[in-house]
Parts: structure tokens; C-alpha cells; sequence
């Protein structure tokens, strides 16, 4: 039987910017994998990240040797992992990866839920993001989602304390995940213990550039360390028992969610706290992560919440808890192409 994949670059403006340390963005580019064979389509999405050295363009290039196996072989007599083992893990890898596993629930009527034991649960409650801005303006956004049980705060290393401050008075009933994305020095986070622990702090994820976080070796905070640029991939795990108390698992780092489930198992044996996160992205690219979510302690997948326009059938994010997308959309082998035309 002849398997199609195409991929394609697809921009999603979003309806605010979206501020981090390291920049700002305006629109969500992704690559979007479409496999076919049977009728059937399986799709992905990922989103190449320039911190990781990825483009939309080189992540497309990325795909070609793959795709061109996959093609050649035929779906009958290819090993799609030796498909997968000619990427890296990062984007490329996870938006063919992903629509794989689409694939195949649709051809064989076998969830992905079923095939990986991981049940999509019914609602969840999921992080939502507070942009990095002056402390006046990330208060009003606070505010603004107050209701949200859990929320992350986006910070850089001019004046945490004055926007952490902000938020929290904004947002008395929340939790706080606070997120510099290596934008702190050892100085700043030790500076900043006494605050934090003041404040009902979720996590702290990866204050420290991921090439100097050897300054968390035996450090014991108040609060649980997580890390996220520091860990893509199961082997990254062990060396970083002694500095984080938490990784967060996010399927363009890990390449995809076959990755994922190795390293979610290979992470509770090693006695982490787990979360599941996300690039901002569509539905498309969040559906298969929420196979993790409900064996995490965390998750943040508000990525299709910060999209001016998002799929229909799409994920539904409201006071901060995470519904799934309608059936048919990934993952549990129904079809449904009403819902991408």
C-alpha cells in the first residue's frame, strides 16, 4: 500500500504578543505533516524553535530524506522508525511522528489512547501564560484570567520581584509557575528566595541558562526546580537529579510523542515531578501531549489559547482548565475531515 507525506509551513497570527526573555512573537509558525494511505490522513504539527537553532524552512529541509523514504518504501515494508531515526529529536521529528500515530489510530481504529495506555482525560487544569511586560501591564493581565486555578508567569531578569509582586496581587487565588527561560543568574534566583517562598510557587522553571545550570547542584530551595531547556530527551535525565526536582516534557524537544512516553516512565523512575508543556501552537500540535498530561502533577498547554483563530474542533481552554477537541480531531481513530476543510 503507497503512503503520501507532504509537509507544509502554516502561520497562525496570535491575538496578543507573546513576550519571553529572549523576544517577542506575533504569530505561531508551524510545519504541518500530512500522511496518507488507505483514504486516511494522519497529521502533526510542530513548532521549529530558534533557541534550539531551528527554522521553519530548516525543519522542512529536515523532513525531506525522511518523507522521501517513507514514500519510497511503500506503508507495507517500511520501518517508519527507521523513518524517525534519520531526524533528530526536535521538530522535524515530532510533527512525522505524531502524524504517524494519527495514522495509524485512523487505519486500525486503535487509539492512540489505547496503543500507549495514556487516556486523554476529560478536563484538566492548565497553566496559562502571563507575557513578560511592565509589572502594571502583567498585573491587568492577571487579572484578566484570575479565575485560572494555575498560572505561569513569564519573567526576565529586570526587576522579577516587582512583576511577580504585581501578578500576585492581581491574582490572590492562583498558583504560579514563574518562568525566566534562562534569563537569571545564580545571584538573581538566590536574591529572590525569600519572595518565592512567600508566594504559592507551583514551580520555578529553568531559571538558569541551561550551559550554567551546574549552579543548582545541591542548591535546596523552598520550591521545586524544573527544568525545561536543560532536558529533551530521556537520556538527559539522570544527570539532572541533583539540581532539578521537576522536568518538563515537551514533544519538539523530545521529537515527538513516541519519545515521550519513554521519557515520561524513565522521568517517574527517577523520582521527577512531571509536566507537560507546549510551544505556542494550535490544537493540532497540543493534542498529542494531552496523552501525557493526566500523568503529570502539571501541565501547560495554553499554546491554542494565545491564537486569534484556532482549528474547528479544536481544544477549548476556559478558566484555565484544558478540555479535549472534539472526536475525530487526533489520535482516537474516528474520522473526521469535516473538520479540516
Amino acid at each position: 500500500m503507497s503512503l503520501s507525506v507532504t509537509a507544509r509551513a502554516v502561520r497562525y497570527p496570535l491575538k496578543a504578543p507573546f513576550r519571553i526573555s529572549r523576544g517577542v512573537k506575533t504569530a505561531a509558525e508551524v510545519v504541518v505533516v500530512e500522511a496518507r494511505a488507505d483514504g486516511e490522513v494522519g497529521r502533526g504539527e510542530s513548532v521549529p524553535y530558534g533557541r534550539y537553532d531551528e527554522t521553519v524552512d530548516g525543519v522542512l529541509a529536515q523532513l525531506k530524506p525522511a518523507l522521501a523514504v517513507l514514500e519510497r518504501e511503500g506503508d507495507d515494508n517500511i520501518d517508519h522508525g527507521a523513518a524517525l531515526a534519520l531526524l533528530p529529536p526536535g521538530a522535524a521529528r515530532n510533527a512525522l511522528d505524531c502524524a504517524l500515530w494519527d495514522l495509524r489510530a485512523r487505519r486500525t481504529g486503535v487509539s492512540v489512547a489505547e496503543a500507549t495506555g495514556l487516556p486523554v482525560p476529560p478536563a484538566l487544569i492548565t497553566a496559562v501564560t502571563i507575557s513578560l511586560d511592565a509589572p502594571e501591564a502583567m498585573a491587568a493581565a492577571a487579572w484578566a484570567v484570575a479565575d485560572a486555578p494555575l498560572i505561569k508567569i513569564k519573567l526576565s531578569a529586570e526587576d522579577p520581584a516587582a512583576c511577580l509582586r504585581a501578578v500576585a496581587a492581581a491574582a490572590p487565588n492562583a498558583r504560579f509557575i514563574v518562568d525566566p527561560n534562562e534569563g537569571w543568574t545564580f545571584e538573581i534566583l538566590h536574591g529572590l528566595r525569600s519572595l518565592l517562598a512567600d508566594l504559592p510557587i507551583a514551580l520555578v522553571e529553568q531559571p538558569l541558562p541551561a550551559d550554567a545550570d551546574e549552579a543548582l547542584d545541591g542548591y535546596d530551595p523552598p520550591y521545586v526546580i524544573c527544568a525545561d531547556e536543560s532536558v529533551h530527551v530521556g537520556g538527559d535525565l539522570a544527570a539532572l537529579r541533583s539540581r532539578y526536582q521537576a522536568v518538563n516534557l515537551k514533544l519538539d524537544k523530545t521529537g515527538g510523542l513516541s519519545e515521550a512516553v519513554r521519557m515520561l516512565e524513565q522521568a517517574r523512575a527517577l523520582g521527577f515531578q512531571l509536566m507537560t508543556g507546549c510551544m505556542v501552537a494550535s490544537s493540532l500540535g497540543i493534542a498529542p501531549a494531552l496523552h501525557l498530561a493526566g500523568s503529570c502533577h502539571f501541565a501547560d498547554l495554553d499554546g491554542p489559547w494565545w491564537l486569534a483563530v484556532d482549528h474547528p474542533g479544536g481544544l477549548r481552554v476556559e478558566g484555565g482548565v484544558i478540555r479535549p477537541p472534539a472526536t475525530g480531531f487526533w489520535g482516537d481513530g474516528v474520522a473526521a475531515e469535516a473538520l479540516w476543510l
